[in-house]
């Protein structure tokens, strides 16, 4: 997938994309074997825009930051100051 297309599928506004465009999260299954890369590809190919999709009726929007930083360093200091 080209860089341009990754863009195109980043900007899908969640308010006006072609509902039949999208694939129902539930319907993806993450693959346990291969590289980091081959599982990363398949979750692309299978969900077709990583940053929109549906979940039962609802229209997901997600974005990721450009950080260093991952899920689990935001949970550990997100619990370090409860």
């Amino acid at each position: 997938m080209t860089t341009e297309q990754m863009l195109r599928l980043k900007n899908t506004d969640p308010r006006t994309v072609d509902r039949s465009t999208l694939v129902q999260r539930s319907d993806v299954k993450a693959r346990s074997k291969g590289s980091k890369q081959e599982r990363i590809m398949d979750y692309i190919d299978q969900i077709r825009n990583p940053y929109c999709y549906l979940d039962g009726k609802t229209v997901v929007k997600i974005s990721f930051a450009d950080t260093d930083r991952t899920i689990e360093d935001c949970f550990h200091s997100y619990f370090r100051g409860v």
